[in-house]
C-alpha cells in the first residue's frame, strides 16, 4: 500500500452521497465520492422529459444546501434537480470523481482497512479507508417480471427508466404495467400526446398534492407521520408502494385511477402471465381503486384530526376533482384477457420498480434476496454503512426531504468510529 489512507470512500454521488460527504467534510474528515456515471446519474438516466420531482424546490434541499432557483414551491426537472445536485459540490467543493465504477469493496482483517475497487477511464484502481459509506441508491436496476420474456418479439417493451416521450415508441397504443407513482405519470404522460393507453393496476395508494391550503408533503412532515421507525412499521407497511401523485403542472397535482380514465386510459387488473401477444389479467382493478380512494380519505382524516387537536387556522377543504372517490369503481374494466394485437398495442411499458445493485459487496453484509442486511443503516462489518434506502431508519428515508436525518445519523456513526479507532 503505497497511498494515503481515506477516512471514508462514499459510493454515489445522488442526494444520498453529497449529503453525508458534505457532513464529512464539515468534519474535516479525508474522503472520496465515486459515481458510475455524472453526479445525479439516476436523475440523467431514469427519467422521461416531463418528470417532475414530488417533492417541492423548498423541501428538496440537501443540508446547509444554499438555493439556487427562483421559485421555492415549483417542483423540479431531472435536470434542474441535477444542477441543483451539481450547484451543491460546487458549493462545498465535494470531492466527487464521475465515471468512476466501484467493482468490489472489500476488507483487510489484517490491516482493519477497506479496499475499494474503481473501474476509472478504463483502469482499475485501488483506494484503501477506514470507513465505507455504500450511497448507492436500492433503485438504480430495473426490476422486470420475469413473464415478459414470453410477449411477442414484435411488440417494443422497455422499462419506464428507459421511457422519454411517446415519440420514441411506435405508432399504436401503449400498455402500461403498474400504477404507483411512476406508472400513473407515466400513463398521464403518454395519454396527454393524444396516445390510447392501456393501464394495468396494482395496490397503491394515494394521496391528494395539496388539502386545506398546504401541500401534502408538509403535513407529512409537519405531523411527524413521516417519522415512523422501521421497527415499529407493520410487514405490509414496509411492502407499501410510493402513493400516487405527481409534480406537473404549476403547483403539482393529484394523480388518480379515476382521473386517469377520464383522459381515456382503460383501467384494468394487474399483469398476471402473457402468452403472446395476450395480457392474462387479475380481476382486481376495482379493489385497487377503493384502496386508493381509502388511503386518501384516511389520510385526510388523520390531518383534520391534527388541525382539531393543534388548533390550527386553516384555509376550508378544496375540491380537488382528481381525488373524488369512485365508490362504485366505474372507472374500470373488468376483462382478464387483453389481446394486445385486437387493441392495436404495440409498446409496452414496464413500470414495475427497481432492485439495488450491490454486487460489488461481500454477500456477509447482504440478505438472501442480496438486499443489504443492516440495522439502521449499520452494517454487520465494523465501518460499513449504508444511505438512502427506503426505510433505512423511517418511513422518510427513502425520499430527499429525508435524507438530512440519516445522513446526519450515519456521520454520527463515523465520528464514533474514528473515536474508537483513532489514526
Amino acid at each position: 500500500m503505497d497511498q494515503a489512507v481515506l477516512d471514508v470512500v462514499i459510493i454515489g454521488a445522488g442526494h444520498a452521497g453529497l449529503s453525508i460527504s458534505k457532513l464529512l467534510a464539515d468534519h474535516l474528515l479525508t474522503h472520496q465520492v465515486f459515481e458510475r456515471g455524472k453526479t445525479g446519474e439516476s436523475w440523467r438516466s431514469q427519467r422521461w422529459h416531463a418528470f417532475r420531482l414530488n417533492s417541492n424546490n423548498r423541501l428538496s434541499l440537501l443540508p446547509g444546501q444554499t438555493p439556487i432557483f427562483a421559485d421555492p414551491e415549483a417542483f423540479p426537472s431531472a435536470p434542474e434537480y441535477v444542477a441543483q445536485l451539481e450547484a451543491y459540490v460546487q458549493e462545498y467543493h465535494l470531492p466527487v470523481v464521475e465515471h468512476a465504477t466501484v467493482t468490489r469493496v472489500t476488507k483487510d482483517t489484517t490491516s482493519n482497512l477497506f479496499v475499494t475497487t474503481v473501474l476509472i477511464s478504463g483502469q482499475l484502481q485501488t483506494y484503501y479507508s477506514r470507513q465505507v459509506v455504500v450511497a448507492s441508491g436500492g433503485q438504480n436496476k430495473p426490476a422486470i417480471p420475469r413473464f415478459a420474456e414470453q410477449l411477442d418479439t414484435g411488440i417494443v417493451q422497455m422499462h419506464a427508466s428507459a421511457y422519454r416521450h411517446a415519440a420514441q415508441l411506435p405508432e399504436g397504443a401503449v400498455l402500461v404495467a403498474g400504477s404507483a407513482q411512476s406508472g400513473t405519470q407515466v400513463a398521464e404522460d403518454l395519454a396527454n400526446t393524444g396516445r390510447k393507453v392501456f393501464l394495468c393496476t396494482s395496490q397503491a395508494g394515494r394521496i391528494p398534492r395539496t388539502y386545506r391550503g398546504r401541500d401534502i408533503f408538509d403535513w407529512l412532515l409537519g405531523m411527524g407521520l413521516y417519522d415512523l421507525l422501521r421497527e415499529d412499521a407493520s410487514p405490509e407497511m414496509l411492502q407499501t408502494r410510493p402513493p400516487q401523485v405527481s409534480g406537473t403542472g404549476i403547483r403539482g397535482k393529484t394523480c388518480s385511477l379515476q382521473s386517469l380514465a377520464g383522459q381515456g386510459v382503460v383501467i384494468l387488473g394487474k399483469a398476471e402471465h402473457i402468452d403472446g401477444d395476450v395480457f392474462y389479467l387479475q380481476p382486481n382493478a376495482a379493489q385497487h381503486v377503493r384502496f386508493a380512494d381509502t388511503f386518501s380519505a384516511n389520510l385526510k382524516k388523520a390531518i383534520e384530526d391534527y388541525i382539531r387537536e393543534q388548533q390550527l387556522v386553516v384555509p376550508a377543504a378544496e375540491i380537488d376533482p382528481n381525488d373524488q372517490p369512485d365508490e362504485t369503481a366505474s372507472c374500470v374494466t373488468g376483462c382478464t384477457q387483453l389481446s394486445l394485437q385486437d387493441n392495436h398495442i404495440t409498446s409496452v411499458i414496464w413500470a414495475t420498480g427497481f432492485r439495488g445493485d450491490f454486487s460489488y459487496l461481500d454477500p456477509l453484509v447482504l440478505n438472501d434476496d442480496n438486499t443489504p442486511k443492516h440495522e439502521h443503516g449499520i452494517s454487520g462489518v465494523d465501518g460499513l454503512y449504508f444511505l438512502g434506502l427506503p426505510w433505512l431508519r423511517k418511513r422518510k428515508s427513502g425520499i430527499i426531504p429525508g435524507i438530512g436525518d440519516d445522513a446526519a445519523f450515519i456521520a454520527g456513526q463515523i465520528l464514533q468510529f474514528r473515536e474508537r479507532y483513532p489514526s
